[in-house]
């Protein structure tokens, strides 16, 4: 079992609109703005810095870094963090159309040899013609998840120690190295519900990554991955993305959740939820379905899909929709049922991450560890 916090790479905040500036429209950059100076936290590498130590110190495994428009670019922070961190891995979200496998092979290397191979890799596909058409990607979307395919082929291929030639629909390489594989070489993680996503996890990825959904809909992706995979005589790890609200008390989590959606206006959930409607993963439309009761209420409680299981994230932002709420010992239940059914790495996440590192560290790991569901803590 391993555990994962997040970097807010975009800002980070009390409040879910924290950091939704450009990506929601000009409500979000207004709700963004009405936070306030002294409530929003820029993503300054001191204050990451804070957080990723909180993750090391809390005896987190590794530390996701979101990638797109409005966040710090990924690669960047973390080859700066590294040298703030001692234990840390990082796990590194990129789009694979927007620059080449053997560049990318080259910088893991890099990355490995100068941290001491405390590198992950997450491959974003990418779901947004928008956020793609930025950077001069206008495929359709069966071509993207081709072309990451073919990424991955050439990628593996670059690390293998010999010179390494393909030619594709979408790549065209004669001999790719790199100066030295990487060593250890970086896991490769990956996520997506469409069937175009299914084939590629399978043929290709370590761990495929779902967000968080009731236990019956992740039981029935990790069986449909699990499947793909045996036909490609290959295992994998599954994974799950998670928001966290954990306190001492049930009560004090259901009021720290309720805190984070007050005084919205309800036309600001509007246009966010009309923008990500227009969105052409899959995965963003299976959580969109998950929060669609709450439109006509006002109270947190109402979007407890699943016992804490929370909806109520995704009627703000985009992304991973959902949190686990409770107690230390509830949360701990669900990620228990959930590893039951195969899951075996959690990425976590809170607002503001930093408080909420601790939060987690010193209350859901210490009752995982009881269970025999975490590693021991690390050494501090």
């Amino acid at each position: 079992m391993k555990y994962h916090w997040f970097l807010p790479t975009a800002a980070d905040g009390r409040s879910l609109t924290a950091g939704t500036r450009g990506t929601h429209g000009p409500a979000a950059d207004a709700a963004d703005a009405a936070i306030g100076a002294d409530r929003h936290r820029p993503p300054r590498i001191g204050y990451l810095t804070q957080i990723a130590r909180a993750a090391e110190d809390a005896g987190f495994d590794a530390i996701l870094t979101p990638t797109g428009t409005w966040c710090e670019e990924a690669w960047l922070t973390c080859a700066a963090l590294a040298q703030h961190t001692q234990r840390l891995k990082f796990l590194v979200a990129f789009r694979p159309g927007f620059i080449s496998p053997t560049l990318a092979a080259q910088m893991a290397s890099t990355f490995q040899r100068q941290s001491g191979g405390r590198l992950l890799l997450n491959v974003v596909t990418g779901g947004e013609r928008d956020e793609q058409a930025r950077f001069g990607d206008h495929l359709t979307k069966a071509q993207r998840y081709a072309r990451t395919g073919e990424f991955l082929t050439v990628l593996k291929g670059a690390w293998s120690g010999e010179p390494f030639t393909f030619r594709g629909e979408h790549y065209d390489v004669r001999d790719a190295t790199v100066m030295a594989p990487a060593a250890p070489v970086p896991g490769l993680y990956f996520g997506g519900s469409s069937a175009e996503a299914g084939p590629v996890a399978a043929r290709h990825v370590d761990t495929y990554l779902t967000w968080g959904e009731p236990p019956d809909q992740v039981a029935e992706k990790v069986h449909w991955i699990r499947e793909l995979a045996r036909h490609n005589n290959r295992t994998l790890r599954f994974g799950i993305r998670f928001h966290v609200v954990s306190r001492d008390t049930s009560a004090q989590a259901w009021a720290a959740a309720e805190r984070l959606i007050q005084n919205i206006d309800p036309s600001h959930i509007g246009q966010v939820q009309s923008i990500l409607a227009a969105s052409e993963s899959t995965g963003q439309a299976r959580m969109s379905t998950l929060h669609a009761r709450f439109r006509d209420s006002g109270r947190a409680s109402d979007l407890e899909i699943y016992p804490n299981v929370w909806a109520g994230v995704g009627l703000l932002r985009g992304g991973a929709g959902t949190a686990l709420v409770g107690s230390h010992a509830e949360v701990a239940d669900r990620i228990a049922e959930y590893a039951a059914l195969g899951i075996e790495e959690f990425v976590l996440s809170g607002f503001p991450h930093l408080e909420e590192a601790y939060w987690v560290g010193e209350g859901v790991l210490p009752e995982l560890r009881r269970r025999h569901l975490a590693d021991p803590a690390p050494t501090r």
